[in-house]
């Protein structure tokens, strides 16, 4: 499908509009939903964490059906972590994919929102797919690149409405509560954030927790390189080759390449006290990755927060501490807690949960606050 006229032209003349749509093209293959009447791979225009325009990919999915009047209401997808490599990008992914272990997950749950009458737009975030490194769990840019993928959904069928929704799991739920602490924009309008086993939250202490050596320590590797290339792509103080052995180098080689399965399989081989080099400056890492965190987010629209009690990657513990940190700002967070459940077991666990809030608000209503 070619980009409309209007959207070519707004493209051509203002490269740098958030939103822009750069290129569409139908999608077919393992990212399309197959519940969506149509599937559309899209290159759009947001800001980068440089402050500068750049290009990023994402993906459009149209429910079936005539719209309602204002057009069809969105969830605005934001991915958990897949790595920083091109190839992890979602809107990449093939069937048995380096990150299709994890996509295929999320796409299911996806499909029973475009079921439910909502565009499912997904971004792929700076640097996924597109020039440049991924800035991983840099929660202004992410949120940047959420809300213009809705910009840009709307740009290539005007079927899509400007009320939405953004949601998002692990590096997502991080990028969806920093979503809901961005400044409001006219064209478009947050009307609630869902975020489902949110990240980042203590992860500046991720080198030293690694030099202690502590229990689970082995696990943490899995995710520094990813962090070292998501730090690095945004602040040039961190320098990650610096940083590690000869023996943890591999770490970087594979976090270039492949995602975060490939780096989980690399990190088996890598000692936790043969990782950082001796006098590697770490401060630098650690101040960018402090400055990240969810901390002091104050919500302007309501927020669901939802978390699994067998989740070892993003443990209940973290996530109480979000919730409590985010109503002492604001009180306008309900919080869901899904007994037994992992990590990735919360997307699928969360999906009623989650579709009740959206059409609370929608049908005018304010959630009860857990606050």
């Amino acid at each position: 499908m070619p980009v409309s006229a209007a959207a070519e032209r707004s493209a051509a003349g203002h490269p740098g509009v958030r939103g822009a749509v750069l290129s569409v093209r139908s999608l077919t293959g393992q990212q399309a939903l197959p519940g969506a009447s149509r599937n559309l791979l899209v290159t759009y225009v947001s800001r980068g964490v440089a402050g500068r325009a750049v290009k990023v990919t994402g993906t459009v999915a149209l429910p079936k059906g005539r719209p309602p009047a204002g057009g069809w209401p969105v969830i605005s997808w934001a991915h958990g972590t897949t790595g920083t490599a091109d190839v992890c990008a979602p809107s990449r992914n093939t069937p048995g994919g380096p990150a299709d272990d994890y996509i295929s997950v999320a796409n299911t749950t996806l499909d029973g929102w475009v079921a439910s009458g909502f565009a499912v737009v997904q971004t792929d975030y700076e640097g996924l797919g597109t020039p440049g490194e991924h800035p991983y769990m840099n929660g202004a840019g992410a949120a940047d690149t959420v809300i213009d993928m809705v910009r840009a959904a709307r740009g290539v069928d005007r079927r899509v409405g400007r009320d939405w929704f953004a949601a998002g799991h692990s590096q997502g739920g991080h990028a969806s509560l920093f979503t809901a602490v961005a400044q409001s924009a006219g064209d478009v309008r947050l009307r609630g954030v869902v975020s489902i086993a949110p990240g980042g939250w203590g992860m500046s202490q991720v080198a030293p927790y690694i030099l202690s050596g502590a229990p689970g320590a082995e696990q943490a590797i899995s995710f520094l390189p990813t962090l070292l290339i998501g730090a690095a792509a945004a602040d040039r103080s961190v320098k990650p080759d610096r940083l590690l052995t000869p023996e943890a180098a591999p770490l970087l080689t594979t976090a270039r390449t492949g995602c975060l399965a490939q780096i989980r399989e690399t990190a088996t081989r890598v000692p936790v006290d043969k990782v950082f080099a001796r006098g590697a400056d770490l401060a630098p890492l650690t101040a960018y990755l402090k400055s990240q965190e969810p901390v002091g987010l104050e919500a302007k629209v309501p927020v669901l927060v939802a978390q699994g009690t067998a989740d070892a990657l993003t443990p209940k513990a973290s996530t109480d501490r979000i919730v409590a940190d985010m109503c002492a700002k604001a009180p306008k967070v309900t919080y869901r807690v899904y007994e037994g459940v992992d990590h990735r077991g919360a997307i699928a666990a969360s999906f009623d949960d989650a579709l009740a809030f959206v059409r609370l608000i929608r049908s005018g209503r304010t959630p009860v606050t857990t606050c």
